[in-house]
């Protein structure tokens, strides 16, 4: 998001304008999913990849889910930083057991 951001493309713009307004919840979900599913899909396929903060939602990580099986590709470990928001998609991740550390706990 930070690259569509600085480099002014018209997501980024609408990007920065909802952070800077603490934009309705749905509506950050819905374009941050619009600023990743264009970098998602203009990637390379099978090329490696590492998301911070992403997906935050329970809502996010289903869509990148449908994204990832739609290309025939998996994740292959995600790791829990801190947000208590997101606890169902730790949740979401472990039960398909690819949360291999829960960074939680450590803070």
């Amino acid at each position: 998001m930070q690259q569509e951001i600085s480099r002014r493309t018209p997501l980024g713009q609408q990007a920065a304008a909802a952070l800077a307004h603490s934009a309705h919840r749905q509506n950050a979900d819905q374009l941050l999913l619009a600023v990743l599913r264009k970098w998602f899909w203009a990637r390379k396929p099978d090329a490696g990849f590492l998301l911070e903060g992403f997906p935050a939602t329970l809502l996010q990580a289903l869509v990148f889910d449908e994204w990832l099986e739609a290309r025939g590709e998996n994740l292959t470990g995600c790791f829990a930083a801190v947000p208590h928001s997101a606890d169902a998609v730790v949740t979401h991740y472990r039960t398909q057991g690819l949360l291999f550390g829960d960074l939680r706990a450590a803070a």
